[in-house]
């Protein structure tokens, strides 16, 4: 992050979605402003609060997508969730603040793997005298007068050993293997997140046992590295540096947040919706969550909001929890136009993943601008008859029109198949040529 301007920000999104600048620009402009954020003085740092992002826009558009590929380019902790999956508390249901234990946890995993690489070196040449023992068993139990002779075979074996003669040759190797009994633990509603480990508590008391396993030279090879870096790795230090990595570069992605809102000031049920916003609000404001690798702070936690808001308005969130997402943006419903563009011009494009799929059965498939544009035009055709559902309807529609060629792909191996604009209407015309038929098929 620290080389990337926001136009780059938007240069690197534009590889892999579809028009919505605007989207692009806010969270471009906001993941700048966490570095910078880390530039300024020590005493204004703490002053300075991220300025979240609610972004609005009809399903399928690029709303998941874009926080998902930021975070990416973040390197961030970063965590999507479901607010219609939250209940208030005292109901039964997940409590908001599971988001930032979630997050902690997903923090420990990356630094985790980030600390380990930093000790693969050092694990691969423990590993390699640990392997050199396994092949030359007995070798310090050998009498002082023939330790030379021994040193050069141990030489000679870890020459073999490096040059990789020696990969196909089997060991024993000892793994640890857990005793503990399984235990199904029943916790009052919304506890299921309070942060007791009684794996952690309980593991101690039951004796560890080994089991002897016989693998090849190369497969324990990478077992041997992996435990020798579990050892070197101070997993305090891990718990550390993922608190603060969560606390001041985390990120919250709450979609369907517009499904905890309470359209008109109904009653009833809406009224566990509303709790459900007052519970976020205090995360999204700045509190302290408990967590079982210690207490992190949200203050500076990013937090992107979505939804579709096609029942409920952004104004029918509770006007706290409004004014904590300052920056809105709306994103466009997709035209015919960006259907050809989604087909085609991503590095993920989805033409490009059936064709990678089809050549792992030897099968080369062609499809010509005109069918493109075809499917395209069959694409936007059903979402105006049926639920517009974006660019997901390009999925069921690729997958309808290839589903006899990916059926039959490995009878028909080594062949090229070309999709031509006759092959798509063929497969797909008849089917959204009735409005009522499309609705249960597509």
């Amino acid at each position: 992050m620290d080389n990337l301007t926001p136009r780059e920000i938007v240069s690197e999104l534009d590889r892999y979605i579809i028009g919505q600048n605007g989207a692009k620009r806010a969270v471009a402009v906001a993941l700048r402003n966490r570095w910078r954020r880390q530039q300024v003085t020590d005493d204004l740092r703490d002053e300075i609060s991220p300025k979240n992002i609610i972004m609005i826009g009809p399903t399928g558009v690029g709303k998941t997508e874009i926080a998902r590929r930021l975070a990416k380019l973040a390197q961030a902790p970063f965590i999507k969730v479901e607010a219609s999956k939250f209940t208030e508390v005292g109901y039964v249901g997940r409590d908001v603040e599971s988001m930032v234990r979630d997050l902690v946890e997903l923090a420990i995993i990356m630094v985790k793997a980030e600390e380990t690489e930093k000790k693969r070196l050092v694990a691969e040449d423990q590993a390699e005298e640990k392997l050199l023992d396994l092949l030359l068993p007995g070798s310090s139990d050998m009498p002082s007068d023939t330790e030379d002779a021994q040193s050069s075979t141990r030489d000679k074996m870890k020459r073999l050993l490096r040059m990789g003669e020696l990969e196909q040759r089997y060991v024993e190797l000892e793994t640890e293997e857990s005793t503990m009994p399984t235990m199904e633990v029943m916790s009052p509603p919304g506890a299921e997140d309070m942060g007791i480990n009684f794996k952690d508590m309980f593991g101690n008391l039951f004796p560890k046992k080994t089991k002897r396993r016989r693998i090849k030279v190369e497969d324990a090879r990478e077992v041997l590295i992996e435990q020798e870096a579990q050892k070197l790795v101070d997993m305090d230090e891990v718990h550390n540096l993922a608190r603060q990595r969560t606390e001041q570069n985390g990120i919250i992605f709450i979609d369907e947040i517009d499904k905890v809102a309470s359209p008109g000031g109904n009653q009833g049920p809406e009224v566990s919706r509303e709790g459900v916003q007052r519970d976020i609000l205090p995360i999204v404001e700045g509190s302290t969550v408990n967590t079982k690798y210690g207490p992190v702070k949200t203050d500076h936690i990013l937090f992107i909001a979505a939804g579709a808001f096609h029942v409920a308005k952004p104004s029918d969130l509770i006007p706290e929890l409004q004014g904590r997402f300052p920056i809105r943006v709306e994103l466009d419903s997709l035209t015919e136009a960006d259907f050809v563009q989604i087909l085609t011009e991503p590095r993920n494009a989805l033409i490009s993943q059936y064709q990678a799929l089809m050549e792992t059965e030897g099968l080369k498939l062609n499809f010509s601008d005109e069918a493109i544009q075809e499917v395209a035009r069959i694409a936007a055709r059903v979402n105006e008859q049926t639920e517009n559902i974006g660019a997901r309807r390009l999925h069921t529609i690729i997958e309808k029109l290839l589903e006899e060629v990916s059926f039959n792909a490995p009878e028909i191996r080594d062949a090229n198949i070309e999709v031509d604009t006759e092959m798509v209407r063929e497969r797909l015309e008849k089917i959204v040529a009735s409005e009522d038929l499309s609705r249960f098929i597509l």
